[in-house]
């Protein structure tokens, strides 16, 4: 029996290579069994398979649109091949972050252009999407032909572009959110050209500390995610912790983050918190299991949009004597992000506790004296009393 030769072919022509092999020739002494004519035809079924799959019936690729769609000007339902002008496509961004707070309008910058310049007009269709930490895409924004656009989710009725000029491909977001806060790529698509690059938003807001009334590591990640929500606030991101540690945050309590992951931020090594041979800095214990593991969360609040105030009795208050008075006086009872929030954009300063909407006692202190606690500024905090009358902080929406 002479040599026989088959092969397997990983793709069509002109994408994959094509391997090729010889069967080995029979060794002495073993019955051969002859092949069938349906064995025979598997490898000619299987190349006529792969081959339609990579025929022009089929798109080469697909990013996130069907490029005939576009091509194709008559609607005749035939796919129009476009071939590229040899102009190259640029698109340009700032490298910078771009700041914003909370209740805002912001405009992520984003122009393109063609080296050498086209003066014929093109129809572009312009894609934002917002981005995570790794740069994978975590949701789409908007899409855009000309002065048609549509946005998604919750940037519905918040999102456009911005017409300023020919090349003009910048994106507004208005009622700034704190969700909002990543990284978005502006990606320009003219044919089956396609460029991209990324604009990074930061909020100017705080990262503060949260455990419940139940104390210390009771939260696991969904529980942690619903805590910075109610207090007017969402779990802070990596790039937020290690800020606010830049700016000087250091607490020995480990804490959830936006991404799973479970870090603390330390200025000042110390035995119990990492050990003395170890640099200041964030300390990471990775991503925990969401649901089984607990400890307490780090959360994130930006500007107000409201105002807070303080109220007091001369006997003090129980909370739900407190809750009543911010009633009567038109408001409700702040939150923990809410006197976090004025602490640190309105240099709110009042030595004197008050309940706040969890059922703990704070109080903030900019101007550190005497008889006010350390001699950092910062939140000071009584726990969660039981028992006890205090002032009340309230908080007006403007």
């Amino acid at each position: 029996m002479g040599s026989a030769w088959h092969y397997m072919r990983w793709g069509a022509p002109g994408y994959f290579g094509v391997l090729r092999r010889p069967f080995p020739p029979p060794q002495p002494g073993l019955r051969v069994w002859p092949r069938s004519p349906a064995m025979l035809l598997l490898p000619l079924l299987l190349e006529a398979t792969l081959l339609r799959l990579g025929s022009s019936s089929h798109h080469p690729f697909y990013n996130g649109f069907y490029y005939n769609h576009i091509m194709n000007d008559k609607g005749s339902g035939q796919e129009k091949v476009v071939y590229f002008n040899g102009a190259k496509l640029i698109v340009d961004t700032p490298k910078d972050p771009v700041y914003s707070s909370s209740g805002t309008n912001v405009t992520l910058p984003c122009q393109y252009h063609y080296e050498p310049d086209q003066e014929a007009k093109r129809k572009i269709r312009i894609k934002w999407s917002k981005l995570r930490d790794d740069y994978t895409k975590e949701q789409d924004v908007l899409v855009a032909i000309g002065k048609t656009y549509v946005a998604f989710g919750n940037f519905q009725g918040r999102a456009h572009l911005r017409q300023a000029g020919r090349h003009e491909a910048s994106l507004v977001i208005s009622d700034v959110r704190l969700q909002d806060d990543g990284k978005y790529r502006c990606e320009v698509i003219d044919g089956l050209e396609d460029e991209s690059d990324v604009v990074d938003l930061r909020l100017q807001g705080v990262v503060f500390p949260y455990q419940p009334p139940r104390g210390q590591y009771r939260l696991n990640f969904h529980e942690a995610e619903r805590a910075c929500q109610e207090q007017g606030a969402i779990l802070a991101t990596f790039n937020q912790l290690f800020q606010a540690w830049s700016e000087g945050l250091d607490w020995c309590n480990a804490g959830w983050l936006a991404d799973g992951t479970v870090q603390y931020p330390i200025r000042l090594p110390r035995k119990p918190c990492g050990g003395l041979h170890l640099a200041p800095g964030i300390r990471s214990y990775g991503p925990r299991h969401r649901h089984l593991h607990r400890f307490d969360a780090f959360c994130f609040s930006s500007a107000l949009r409201g105002e807070i105030f303080y109220l007091d009795h001369l006997a003090g208050m129980t909370l739900e004597e407190a809750k009543q008075s911010c009633q009567d006086a038109g408001a409700e009872i702040a939150r923990v992000g809410h006197l976090y929030s004025a602490w640190k954009f309105l240099g709110l300063d009042r030595c004197d506790a008050g309940w706040l909407a969890d059922g703990s006692v704070r109080y903030p202190i900019a101007k550190p004296r005497a008889n006010c606690g350390p001699e950092e500024p910062g939140v000071r905090s009584f726990g969660f009393p039981s028992q006890g009358r205090f002032g009340v902080f309230c908080y007006k929406e403007r």
